[in-house]
């Protein structure tokens, strides 16, 4: 049987396959597991944020019914970035957070993301266990009268997280600073341009007018091309764009050029380095890092280590290191020292009070690593074929002959997506043009063997 769980939770077309009755039951089985062994006087609670897609509304209330259908109260944060609801929910002392979202995905999919009451993720044994008890419900006594939960609602998260990046960049005065920002129609929408605001910046938005349907769409970190016609178009200092639920962050310096998670990372792990805060001077990745990183590590005294692909993976290297930096090339960034999950505007933030410290633009700072062309193509596969296909000694064979002919310059890492019915196929190389047709091609083949989903 599938795993219910992906790399970063439940993630699926909402209302056919994440359906009411799916969240339903994921809210019960999920608030009983993560409250087992409560105690104390108060009934233990769940706190619940979600993006502004047009499915959250009714996944919220499905997921709220079952967590308080086991005796478990909800509290209610409303449209808040993912990074945003550990900070509130240790403020109320919830037992566990959820957060409904799809993340970088289109409208049409929804997620469901648990976390602990430490704002971590959940380990792949307490997902297992939560997926075991979703198959016994009917064996379950749920309470009745006065032992059924309760709803609560609380009306200030967004300003508690800003006081929280506030504290974390810590007497810095932005004014003077022009900075856009793309908020991908999604979860940062009012709170990004009010903390940049609050720090004295002149701020200019697009994709901050969220309708249910226009998240993502054509706008945030996954489409950078209306940030990068706006930046051209305007005087700004730095742009930033975000994801869905504003965990990830891309950077656009003042000529209008990207600067991925990878290039984010490097800058950072300068500075850090450089104010003796890199600890073990080291920086945690994932396998999709760029090979530029890897050289420009070498070459500038720091450690690269790296893990699956999944922040969660990132998290558990550097918790297990001891480390303060890690994250990923899509532009999850790990900032330990202030946060346990990617927070795209935490990470904006850092990178603004590096230019404001330094006095250096981020074309000046971008400069600690030089990319390696870098093609990744998906190949739509059915999910239930995924599997299968990565275990199918074809695909081996046919990594092993592109690789042969990058004739050492290259790599090729083909991977199934956690989130989405598609396989990643990943080539670097030297020649950009050559390593698109071995991408494609390679996809195309991957698709006609796994089944478009």
């Amino acid at each position: 049987m599938k795993r219910l769980f992906g790399t970063d939770g439940i993630r699926e077309r909402a209302n056919t396959k994440l359906t009411i009755q799916k969240a339903t039951a994921v809210g019960q089985a999920g608030a009983l597991v993560l409250t087992k062994g409560h105690t104390g006087n108060e009934r233990p609670r769940i706190a619940i944020a979600w993006d502004p897609r047009l499915s959250s509304d009714m996944l919220v209330h499905a997921m709220t019914a079952g967590i308080c259908s086991v005796g478990v109260d909800v509290i209610k944060f409303g449209v808040l970035p993912t990074s945003g609801l550990p900070v509130v929910m240790k403020l109320h002392g919830a037992s566990a957070g959820v957060m409904v979202s799809a993340s970088h995905n289109s409208f049409e999919d929804n997620g469901i993301k648990f976390m602990t009451a430490s704002g971590h993720k959940l380990s792949d044994e307490i997902e297992n266990e939560i997926e075991a008890t979703i198959n016994k419900l009917d064996e379950i006594t749920l309470p009745w009268g006065a032992g059924v939960g309760r709803v609560l609602f609380y009306d200030r998260p967004q300003d508690d997280y800003v006081g929280f990046l506030k504290k974390c960049i810590k007497n810095i005065d932005l004014s003077g600073f022009k900075v856009a920002l793309d908020c991908a129609n999604g979860a940062t929408f009012a709170v990004a341009p009010q903390v940049f605001t609050e720090l004295g910046a002149k701020v200019l938005s697009i994709g901050d007018r969220p309708d249910g349907i226009n998240i993502n769409h054509e706008c945030g970190s996954t489409h950078m091309e209306q940030i990068v016609k706006f930046v051209k178009e305007n005087d700004v200092n730095v742009a930033f764009a975000f994801d869905g639920d504003g965990d990830r962050c891309f950077a656009v310096d003042e000529a209008g050029n990207v600067v991925d998670g990878d290039q984010i990372m490097s800058v950072i792990a300068m500075q850090m380095k450089a104010e003796g805060k890199l600890a073990g001077d080291t920086v945690v990745s994932t396998i999709m890092v760029n090979m530029g990183f890897t050289i420009a590590a070498r070459e500038h005294g720091f450690n690269l280590l790296q893990t699956k692909v999944g922040d969660r993976y990132v998290l558990e290297e550097m918790k297990k290191g001891g480390y303060m930096l890690g994250g990923e090339q899509s532009g999850h960034i790990i900032l330990m020292e202030h946060q346990t999950t990617g927070d795209g505007i935490l990470t904006a933030l850092v990178i603004a009070e590096i230019m404001a410290k330094t006095g250096k633009t981020l074309s000046e700072l971008n400069t600690v690593m030089t990319k390696l062309p870098q093609v990744i193509v998906n190949a739509k596969v059915a999910n239930e074929a995924k599997q299968a296909l990565m275990e199918n000694p074809m695909v081996d064979a046919m990594v092993a002959e592109i690789e042969t002919r990058l004739e050492g310059t290259g790599r090729v890492l083909v991977r199934p997506s956690g989130t989405e019915a598609v396989i990643r196929v990943m080539i670097e190389g030297k020649d950009e043009e050559e390593i698109a047709k071995e991408a494609q091609a390679l996809a195309r083949i991957l698709e006609t063997a796994g089944g478009k989903e």
